[in-house]
């Protein structure tokens, strides 16, 4: 059964804007650090939240002083912005249109995706996030390129 899932990006820099509504808004910008599109699916709990903040905030993405990807954000930057993505649970087994039947609805996946901040500020986390139920333009500059699926 499929669980909480993050994708982690390592970036220079990475910011959300909303767009729609006669003005485009920067809500959330970091420099160094971790992106994470965050998808949530209908068995996720507070525990996943907790599991995926944790295994975000200990990854070893980071360089070390010799460039060898030995170091954590914990150790390092510090900081992490945080996108709910839905459509990392989009399905594209079956015709040209992905399904979205996996993916949690939006009153389930925001308190969960909050929580997911929640933790990470916990932790020591800088954090910057998207806006919830808009239209974002997410920019991001990634580093190395890094890339990283967290399935729990």
């Amino acid at each position: 059964m499929p669980v909480m899932r993050g994708l982690v990006q390592r970036v220079r820099a990475a910011s959300v804007t909303v767009v729609g509504g006669g003005a485009d808004e920067v809500v959330g910008a970091i420099g160094p650090g971790l992106c994470v599109l965050v998808g949530v699916t209908h068995s996720d709990g507070p525990d996943h939240a907790r599991k995926l903040a944790e295994k975000v905030w200990n990854l070893r993405v980071m360089d070390d002083e010799a460039g060898v990807m030995n170091r954590s954000v914990a150790d390092t930057t510090r900081e992490v912005l945080v996108v709910s993505q839905f459509t990392l649970y989009g399905d594209t087994s079956a015709g040209r249109r992905p399904s979205w039947i996996a993916a949690a609805r939006p009153e389930q996946a925001e308190p969960l995706v909050d929580a997911v901040v929640d933790h990470l500020r916990a932790l020591g986390a800088t954090v910057a996030t998207g806006r919830f139920r808009t239209e974002m333009l997410v920019a991001i500059e990634n580093d190395g390129p890094v890339t990283v699926l967290i399935d729990l």
